[in-house]
């Protein structure tokens, strides 16, 4: 029989790098902490599937742990200014509609967003919407025009 007949096992899954985004890595403090976690969830996530001698396990766990290094490596904490009037990377919005709707939007490194939770990546078309506007500003978003009506500069708690 053909050797391109026969499925070759070698013990292990074998997993394509996850893709690490082609933008600046800004993250928060929250942000950090939490690539800090990731990391030491998936050492131990290695450790274990080692001790255990899950290969496959392994493998999705060194997988995991390339990525999340790769972000610690290359990230940049930032934090909001305690002086200026201009929204950027950190701040909380909160946004109005016509019918006095509030919705309130941090901005957030792309590893931290989770927009249910209201956390939005600094990259989403919403955040690059209000960067650089103030209260009392208005943006145009996919159901109406929304108005800025406050700002929240301090830096969020894990």
């Amino acid at each position: 029989m053909s050797r391109a007949f026969v499925k070759e096992d070698s013990g292990a899954e074998t997993l394509p790098d996850r893709p690490i985004s082609p933008h600046r890595n800004l993250v928060t403090r929250r942000g950090l902490a939490l690539i800090e976690a990731e990391i030491s969830r998936h050492r131990a996530a290695l450790a274990a599937a080692g001790a255990g001698g899950d290969r496959d396990a392994a493998a999705r766990a060194s997988r995991e742990l390339r990525y999340w290094s790769a972000r610690r490596a290359n990230a940049e904490p930032a934090e909001p200014p305690a002086q200026g009037e201009a929204i950027t990377f950190g701040m909380a919005v909160t946004l109005e509609d016509e019918d006095g709707r509030r919705r309130t939007f941090r901005i957030v490194g792309e590893d931290e967003a989770e927009p249910r939770e209201g956390r939005i990546a600094w990259i989403s078309p919403v955040a690059r919407a209000l960067m650089g506007k103030w209260i009392g500003d208005e943006i145009e978003m996919p159901a109406g025009t929304m108005g800025i009506v406050a700002v929240d500069k301090m830096p969020e708690v894990l």
